[in-house]
C-alpha cells in the first residue's frame, strides 16, 4: 500500500519550467550591495574610532550581516548550456525546472538535484553518457541534466535463442533525456534504470527469434539475417520500459553476434554442409539441364544415331564430367561398346 502511495504522489509532479532573473541584472546589485556593506563596515569604525560606540556598533554590525546575507546570494547563480536543463528543488520540495540556456539567478536555497551524477562518481561508469571519459566526469560534477544525444553501449552477454543455442549478442542504444522531471524524480537513478532495461530487452527479445535458419527459403525471421528488424522491436520495447523515466530512445543498433564458443565450431561445421549440399544441388540441376540439351540438339540435328544403351553411357560420362570436382582426363576409345 506504501508503495503504491508512493508511486502516485510521484506521478503527480508534473514539470514546471522556470523563467528566473537575468543573472547580470542581480550580480550587479549584489556587487553594489558589497560595496555598500564596506562602506558601511568603513563608516562604523570611524565612528567607534571617534568615540560614538553606540552608532558605530550599529553600524559595524549592520554591514557585516549585509556582508552575510550577499554572500548567501551568490549562491543563487546558476549557468545552463545548450541543450542541458537544471531539475531544482526548494527544502526537498520541487522548484521547478531551467530548461533554457543562460545565465540565470535563483532562490539562493534552491538546488539542482541530479542523482544520476552521484552514480557517476561513486561507480565510475563511463559506458552511459557523451562517450568519452573527460565528459562522464563532467557530468558527475555537475547538477545540470544533459539533454543532448547519446551512446549507451551494452556490454556483450551470453543467451540463448528460441532453439536453445547459446549466443553472444551486444547493442548499442541511442538515446535522450526528453523529461529532465520525470528523469529526475520517476526513479532512483535514470541512468542505471536505462542500463538495466536495455540488459533485459535485449535478453528478452533474442530469445524470441533463432540465430540462424538452415532453410534456404524459410521466410521466418532471426537475428543474422533480420538485424534490422529485430533491432527495431528492441526500440520499441525499451521505449516502453522507459517511458516512465521520462527518456527517449532514437534507435537501437545490434553491433555484436555470434555463436558461443563451446558451440561455435560445431556451428560453423554445420552451415559449411548446408552450403556444401545447396552449391551441389544446384550444380546436379545446371548438369542435367546440359546433358538433356545436348542429346536434344544431337537428336535433332542427326549428328549422331544413339539407342538406349549409348545414351545412358553418355549421360554417364556427361554428368561425371560436369559434377566432379577434377578436371576431366578423356580418354580416346578405339574400339567398340558392344
Amino acid at each position: 500500500m506504501s508503495m503504491q502511495k508512493k508511486t502516485n504522489v510521484v506521478n503527480m509532479i508534473e514539470e514546471k519550467e522556470l523563467i528566473p532573473k537575468s543573472g547580470f541584472a542581480a550580480l550587479l546589485l549584489i556587487l553594489c550591495g558589497f560595496a555598500v556593506s564596506t562602506l558601511i563596515i568603513i563608516a562604523g569604525g570611524i565612528l567607534l574610532s571617534m568615540s560614538m560606540p553606540g552608532l558605530g556598533g550599529i553600524a559595524l554590525t549592520f554591514g557585516i550581516m549585509l556582508f552575510v546575507v550577499l554572500c548567501i546570494m551568490l549562491a543563487g547563480f546558476h549557468i545552463v548550456n545548450p541543450n542541458e536543463a537544471l531539475v531544482m528543488t526548494l527544502f526537498g520540495k520541487y522548484y521547478g525546472t531551467i530548461k533554457k540556456e543562460g545565465f540565470y539567478y535563483t532562490n539562493p536555497f534552491a538546488v539542482g538535484f541530479n542523482p544520476a551524477s552521484t552514480f557517476v562518481a561513486a561507480s565510475g561508469n563511463l559506458n552511459i553518457g557523451s562517450g568519452t571519459p573527460e565528459a562522464a566526469a563532467t557530468a558527475a560534477r555537475t547538477k545540470k541534466i544533459s539533454t543532448k544525444t547519446m551512446t549507451l553501449n551494452n556490454e556483450k552477454q551470453k543467451v540463448n535463442d528460441v532453439l536453445g543455442n547459446p549466443i553472444i549478442i551486444g547493442a548499442i542504444v541511442i538515446w535522450r533525456v526528453a523529461d529532465p522531471t520525470k528523469a529526475v524524480f520517476s526513479v532512483e537513478n535514470y541512468k542505471s534504470f536505462l542500463s538495466i532495461q536495455c540488459d533485459s530487452t535485449i535478453r528478452n527479445i533474442a530469445r524470441l527469434y533463432p540465430y540462424d535458419s538452415m532453410e534456404e527459403d524459410a521466410d521466418e525471421k532471426t537475428l543474422r539475417g533480420s538485424s534490422q528488424e529485430i533491432a527495431d522491436c528492441m526500440k520499441q520495447e525499451l521505449q516502453e520500459r522507459v517511458l516512465e523515466a521520462g527518456l527517449e530512445i532514437k534507435e537501437v543498433r545490434i553491433t555484436h553476434l555470434s555463436y558461443s564458443e563451446e558451440i561455435a565450431a560445431a556451428m560453423l561445421q554445420r552451415q559449411q554442409a548446408v552450403a556444401i549440399i545447396a552449391a551441389r544441388q544446384k550444380i546436379v540441376e545446371g548438369a542435367v539441364s546440359m546433358v538433356k540439351m545436348a542429346i536434344d540438339q544431337l537428336s535433332e540435328e542427326e549428328i549422331v544415331v544413339l539407342d538406349e544403351e549409348r545414351k545412358a553411357a553418355m549421360v554417364s560420362n556427361l554428368l561425371v564430367i560436369l559434377c566432379g570436382n577434377r578436371d576431366a582426363q578423356p580418354i580416346v576409345n578405339t574400339g567398340t561398346i558392344y
